[in-house]
C-alpha cells in the first residue's frame, strides 16, 4: 500500500506545512498519494487537535506565524541521506555554502538518537566523493547572492570576466544554477540592460545595497525556455 498510515501522514503533513509558507491540498494529495478529499479530512483533524492551520481561500494552507514543532525525529534512511549530503556539500567550491551547511547539519545531528549518532559517525567514515579531491575553494559569495535573490535586493558586484575585463555592475539577481565545476548567477544587469550570466568564481566582491528591485514576472523554467537556445558558452554574454 503506497499511502502512509493516517497518524504517520498527519505528522508528515504538519512537518511539511511548517517547512513551507503555503501549501495546496492538491500538492499534499500528490505528495502523500491520497485523494484531495482525504487531505481535507486530515486538515480538519489537525485543526480539531489544536494545530493553528489557516486556510486561505483559493491559495491553500499555512501554519500560524511563530508556531513550531518539537525537535524532529529522523528515520535511519533520512539520517543517512543527511550524512551523504554533508560529504557532497563539503566538495562544493563555494566556501559560504560549505560553512553554512556544516553549521546546519550540526544542529540537525543534535536531535539524532544515540544509536543514530553512532551509525552516522560510522557512515561518515565510509563515504567519499572523488569530485574536487583537493577541496578547492573558488568562491565565497553564494550565501550573499542567495539572500539577494530571496529579498529582491539590488546588488553591486565587482566582476573580472574570462577575457580579463574588470567592471563594477549593479545587478538584479534572479537565479543560480550549478555546473560540475562552477556556480553560475543569472541576473539582470543594469549596465547592459539585459539578462546576463556571471560565474561566481569571477566575482571578486559582492555588496548588498539597501534598494530593492521589482520581482521579475517569470520562473526559472520560463527563463530557460526563453533564453537557453541563445546562450553562448562564455558567461557574461547577452541572453537574448
Amino acid at each position: 500500500m503506497n499511502s502512509k498510515p493516517r497518524i504517520s501522514r498527519l505528522t508528515a503533513i504538519l512537518t511539511y506545512l511548517q517547512s513551507k509558507k503555503i501549501v495546496t491540498a492538491t500538492e499534499l494529495a500528490a505528495k502523500y498519494k491520497v485523494s484531495v478529499r482525504t487531505i481535507y479530512r486530515d486538515i480538519r483533524t489537525l485543526e480539531a487537535s489544536g494545530i493553528p492551520v489557516f486556510t486561505e481561500e483559493g491559495k491553500g494552507y499555512s501554519l500560524m506565524e511563530g508556531y513550531y514543532l518539537p525537535p524532529v525525529m529522523f528515520s535511519e534512511e533520512e539520517a543517512n541521506a543527511l550524512i551523504t549530503a554533508e560529504h557532497l556539500i563539503k566538495k562544493n567550491k563555494d566556501k559560504s555554502l560549505v560553512e553554512n551547511y556544516q553549521n546546519a547539519i550540526t544542529k540537525l545531528k543534535s536531535v539524532f538518537k544515540s544509536s543514530q549518532k553512532e551509525k552516522a559517525d560510522l557512515l561518515s567514515d565510509r563515504i567519499a566523493f572523488r569530485y574536487n579531491p583537493k577541496n578547492e575553494i573558488t568562491s565565497s559569495n553564494l550565501a550573499k547572492i542567495q539572500s539577494a535573490i530571496t529579498n529582491y535586493q539590488l546588488t553591486e558586484i565587482h566582476y573580472n570576466s574570462i577575457e580579463g575585463n574588470f567592471t563594477k555592475r549593479i545587478i538584479e539577481p534572479f537565479a543560480l544554477y550549478s555546473t560540475n565545476e562552477n556556480w553560475l548567477l543569472v541576473a539582470f544587469c543594469r549596465l547592459r540592460k539585459e539578462f546576463r550570466v556571471f560565474r561566481l568564481d569571477h566575482i571578486e566582491q559582492v555588496v548588498l545595497l539597501f534598494e530593492q528591485f521589482s520581482p521579475h514576472e517569470m520562473t526559472l523554467q520560463d527563463y530557460f525556455e526563453r533564453y537557453i537556445l541563445n546562450v553562448k558558452t562564455t558567461p557574461d554574454k547577452p541572453m537574448a
